[in-house]
């Protein structure tokens, strides 16, 4: 009878670009820290970010 373990275990390289857990998590705190940053700005200074863009 056959041996049903394999005798190699597969080596996976993560990828180093792309959309990684990492990149992922990342870009998901510096979205929430710009968000909280951009409602902070709002509520000291009582102009929107159009107004700070020009575009009000």
């Amino acid at each position: 009878m056959a041996e049903t373990t394999p005798t190699t275990v597969p080596h996976i390289q993560r990828p180093k670009a792309g959309f990684t857990e990492y990149a992922e998590r990342l870009n998901g705190r510096a979205a929430m820290i710009g968000f909280v940053a951009l409602v902070v700005i709002e509520y000291v200074t009582g102009k929107g970010i159009l107004t700070w863009l020009g575009l009000a």
